[in-house]
């Protein structure tokens, strides 16, 4: 599993929530980068033209004791 992550203006990261308010998830890498550049096509536009990162997607490692 793959969460997306975006930083705002004050420099924190914060999970991109759905219209449930719960964190999205997606199975793979790709799909998170995707979601990412529709969700927010401006910001992940910009990343291409200037040396801040403003998104990421990171794996979520799941173990035995995850509900």
């Amino acid at each position: 599993m793959f969460k997306a992550q975006l930083q705002e203006e004050n420099g924190l990261w914060h999970d991109v929530r759905g219209a449930d308010g719960n964190p999205l998830l997606f199975e793979s890498n790709a799909e998170a980068h995707a979601r990412l550049a529709e969700m927010f096509p401006v910001v992940v536009k910009m990343e291409h033209y200037t040396n801040q990162k403003r998104t990421r997607v990171y794996e979520v490692i799941r173990d035995d004791n995850d509900d």
